[in-house]
């Protein structure tokens, strides 16, 4: 009896703890929902204007800006997204291996000449565990991507980046791809690459006024911004799909755990049946004898 009391509570404890990850399932997947859809529309203007920006460029012998410069690295900011909680696969775990590798290339410059930007609380804590120092707390707008937030960190990277305070801003984010597919990128922000391909861009010509250079000079400010909100968006929407997934193996395998409990509830249930059915029946035999 006492074997089918702590089957039985074993089995609530599971359909509870099943209730909570289907509960969650649900939840990251209609956060995800809403996170495609800013996507879905974002990626058209995005591209929109790489490719405004391709075409002012194909327009320009030589384009020298300050965004562009490349020099000798001797100092080092590093962006890196996480969540800002747990229950998402290898999604915190991905993003903290990458951040660590990333540091140790770094490591030469010292400590003090590596700034991490930690968009979420667990990359916060990976960046205290490394002896570095976060540059700001970020845990507040991490889970919920706003233009105006990341306008603010873009600009304060470019404006460090003009003075010369860093010599180089590189991103690590999640990149989505699918409901099933979310990859770890490492990518540089800051000296912009611009590379030209005048094969995709159109043969008509335009009149552009003031001048090429002067609207590169300030489109170039607005594709920074726009690129950082875009990496957090896909970050985010990564992270959903991340636990979406985690919480479904999570469902599943709370069932494939009820029904073998079942089985093993209701197998100890006929052995004691079958035990007090042969108890009661050689009783009622001694009696006779």
């Amino acid at each position: 009896m006492a074997e089918l009391k702590e089957i039985k509570s074993r089995l609530q404890s599971v359909r509870s703890t099943q209730k909570i990850t289907s509960a969650m399932m649900m939840v990251s997947s209609a956060k995800l929902q809403k996170t495609q859809h800013i996507i879905r529309d974002l990626y058209p203007y995005e591209q929109k204007l790489y490719y405004l920006l391709q075409l002012l460029l194909s327009q320009q012998e030589e384009f020298v800006s300050p965004f562009v410069r490349q020099r000798p690295v001797g100092r080092v900011a590093i962006v890196a997204f996480s969540s800002n909680s747990s229950l998402a696969g290898r999604f915190n775990d991905d993003i903290s291996d990458k951040l660590q590798a990333v540091v140790e290339s770094y490591r030469h410059l010292g400590n003090e000449n590596i700034h991490i930007y930690p968009i979420g609380e667990k990359v916060a804590k990976v960046t205290r565990n490394l002896g570095l120092k976060a540059q700001h707390n970020f845990s507040d707008i991490s889970e919920k991507p706003a233009y105006k937030n990341t306008q603010t960190i873009a600009d304060e990277l470019t404006n460090m980046f003009l003075d010369k305070s860093i010599d180089r801003v590189e991103l690590i984010y999640h990149h989505f791809r699918s409901k099933g597919s979310q990859v770890v990128l490492h990518e540089p922000y800051l000296p912009v690459n611009l590379e030209s391909d005048k094969k995709e861009i159109a043969t008509e010509e335009y009149i552009i006024e003031p001048d090429s250079a002067s609207i590169l000079n300030q489109l170039l400010p607005k594709v920074l911004r726009l690129k950082l909100y875009t990496v957090h968006i896909d970050s985010v929407t990564s992270e959903h799909a991340a636990r979406m997934k985690a919480m479904q193996i999570a469902t599943d395998n709370a069932d494939n755990l009820i029904e073998d409990l079942k089985l093993e509830y209701n197998k100890l249930r006929q052995e004691s049946i079958t035990n007090e059915l042969l108890d009661i029946i050689g009783g009622s035999f001694g009696r006779s004898g």
